[in-house]
Order: structure tokens, then C-alpha cells, then sequence
């Protein structure tokens, strides 16, 4: 359970760094909420692995979940357009992660049942 929060705690904080981005081109002071969160994101995600976290679905469900709330965040906070398609899209990537966590709960069953 303590892998999942790590992984919160990662996507969260890249979120978070990524979003500050865009904030920094009209307050530079953002940049340093960039710099904290992407450091933080990479020291959350390093735990979530040293917990046992497999790297594919971390990393998957990481990547994925940061895309799909940038997204959806940067539509009601700077007001980017989210269009239908890119909704699609966003449903796409919570099907694919779904399916990753699926498959690697099935392997590792599998696993446990060779042992």
C-alpha cells in the first residue's frame, strides 16, 4: 500500500511541476515549484520502485496519469481547450493503464502459482 502512495506523492508532484511551467512564463518564481517538483516526483517514483512497485506498471501509471490530469487541469486552470478527441484520448489512457495493472496482477499470480 505504501508503493501506492509514493506513486500518488510522484504523480502528483509532477503534475504539480508541470503545470508551473506554464505558470513561470508569467511569474518566474513558478520555475522553482518546477525544479522542487520534478526532484520530488523522481525521489516519490524511486520509492514507489524500492517497495517492490514493478518498473512498467510505475512507470506506466505514472506517465499516464500525469498526461491525462495535465490535461484536464490545464483546461480549467489556464482554460486550454479539451476537445472531444482529446477526451477520447484521456479514455484511452485510463483503459491502457487499467490494462497494465490487470496484466501484472495476472503475471504475478501466475508467478506465485509456479513458486
Amino acid at each position: 500500500m505504501k508503493q501506492w502512495i509514493f506513486l500518488i506523492g510522484a504523480i502528483i508532484s509532477e503534475v504539480a511541476a508541470t503545470l508551473s511551467l506554464k505558470a513561470g512564463m508569467d511569474n518566474p518564481l513558478f520555475y522553482i515549484v518546477v525544479a522542487i517538483g520534478y526532484g520530488a516526483a523522481f525521489v516519490f517514483l524511486t520509492k514507489a520502485l524500492k517497495l517492490g512497485m514493478a518498473l512498467g506498471v510505475a512507470y506506466g501509471i505514472w506517465g499516464a496519469s500525469g498526461v491525462a490530469l495535465t490535461a484536464v487541469l490545464s483546461n480549467l486552470i489556464f482554460k486550454e481547450p479539451l476537445t472531444t478527441i482529446m477526451i477520447a484520448g484521456i479514455i484511452v489512457i485510463i483503459v491502457g493503464v487499467l490494462m497494465i495493472e490487470l496484466g501484472s496482477q495476472a503475471a504475478n499470480k501466475k508467478e506465485a502459482g509456479n513458486a
